[in-house]
C-alpha cells in the first residue's frame, strides 16, 4: 500500500492508493498584500523519491468546459513523470497506472484540482494522466521531468470501460481525435505499447543509484 510521504514548513506530499501518485498540498502564508505559495521544492522531492527531480520542461494547456484530455503517458525508457496544477478554473485530474505487472496495473485515482486551491499532483513514469476540464479557460500546468519526444507518446482510451474512469461514457465531452480513437487498456497490452512495472521500477532505481554514487563525489 501507499505510504510515503513528507511534510515542511511550507509543502505536504503524500503518496496516494496508486503507488507513485503523490499529492502536494502547499501552505499559503498570507499577510495584508496577499499570500505567497511554495509549489516546488526539487530537494524535498528528492528526498521523497530517493533520487533526484529535475524539471526539464513546462508546458500548460488551455481548456474549455467538457474537454478532455488524455490517459497519455510516455515509453520507458526514457520515461516522463511529471507534476500537475490548476492555475485557472477546474479540473478533475486523474491518474492511471499503465505499468504492465503492476500490482495496481489499471487501477486510477481521480483529485480534483481547483485555482487557489493549492494542491497539485505528482505521477511517476509509467503512469498514464488524463483530466476533465469543469469551466471555461482551465489553465492547466505540466512540469515534466523529460522533454516531449512525439515518438514516445503513449495514448489509452479514456473511454475504456475496463479502465471506468469518472467521465467514460459521457456523450458530452470534446476530446481530440487521438484521444477518441486510442486503443483500449487491454489492446495497448496486446499490442505492446505499455511500459514494464519492471522497467519502471529500474529507471527509479538507477536515478537512486546514481544519486548515491553523485553524493559521494
Amino acid at each position: 500500500m501507499a505510504d510515503r510521504l513528507v511534510s515542511t514548513r511550507s509543502l505536504d506530499i503524500r503518496e496516494l492508493d496508486v503507488p507513485d501518485v503523490f499529492l502536494i498540498t502547499s501552505r499559503a502564508f498570507a499577510d495584508d498584500r496577499g499570500h505567497f505559495v511554495e509549489s516546488y521544492r526539487e530537494d524535498v522531492l528528492s528526498e521523497l523519491l530517493g533520487r533526484p527531480f529535475r524539471i526539464a520542461q513546462t508546458n500548460y494547456s488551455v481548456s474549455h468546459d467538457r474537454v478532455v484530455r488524455g490517459v497519455h503517458s510516455a515509453r520507458v525508457p526514457p520515461g516522463q513523470a511529471k507534476i500537475v496544477s490548476c492555475l485557472r478554473g477546474a479540473i478533475l485530474d486523474v491518474s492511471v497506472d499503465l505499468r504492465v505487472g503492476s500490482p495496481t496495473f489499471g487501477a486510477h485515482r481521480a483529485v480534483r484540482l481547483t485555482a487557489g486551491e493549492p494542491t497539485a499532483v505528482l505521477l511517476g513514469e509509467g503512469i498514464g494522466h488524463a483530466f476533465l476540464s469543469l469551466a471555461d479557460d482551465t489553465l492547466v500546468q505540466y512540469q515534466c521531468s523529460t522533454g516531449y519526444v512525439p515518438e514516445d507518446v503513449i495514448a489509452v482510451s479514456p473511454n475504456d470501460p475496463d479502465l471506468a474512469l469518472p467521465f467514460a461514457g459521457r456523450t458530452d465531452l470534446i476530446m481530440s481525435e487521438v484521444d477518441a480513437n486510442a486503443p483500449s487498456l487491454a489492446e495497448s497490452v496486446r499490442r505492446g505499447l505499455l511500459p514494464s512495472y519492471a522497467a519502471c521500477q529500474a529507471l527509479s532505481q538507477a536515478g537512486t543509484v546514481a544519486a548515491a554514487a553523485s553524493s559521494l563525489l
